[in-house]
């Protein structure tokens, strides 16, 4: 089955930097755009970040452009979210997804904490 695993959230302070992984299996992960989402309680599923299957196509939104970066591994079924200059706003529970149609998946997510 599919499974998407987030990892690498925690706490951090303002300015400071992490980095997300979303190990995945159950899917031919190379052959897959993949996405980025966070969310804080009361509000939808918000989208950061998105990379084409090779990895050769991204797209952000523009909240966390010049700060975040998506890459990923198809060697490693890993795709990866940089965030550097992290801000308080940037508190929520980052999430991966991917589609495959006609449904979509999510892992169960990674929490990030920004202390001012």
């Amino acid at each position: 089955q599919v499974q998407l695993v987030e990892s690498g959230g925690g706490l951090v302070q303002t300015g400071g930097s992490l980095r997300l992984s979303c190990t995945a299996s159950g899917f031919s992960f190379s052959s897959y755009g993949m996405h980025w989402f966070r969310q804080t309680p009361g509000k939808e599923r918000e989208f950061l970040a998105t990379i084409s299957s090779s990895g050769g196509t991204t797209g952000y939104a523009d909240s966390v452009k010049g700060r975040f970066t998506i890459s990923r591994d198809n060697a490693e079924n890993t795709v990866y979210l940089q965030m550097n200059f992290l801000k308080p706003e940037d508190t929520a529970v980052y999430y991966c997804k991917v589609v495959l149609y006609p449904g979509e998946y999510w892992g169960q997510g990674t929490q990030v904490t920004v202390s001012s």
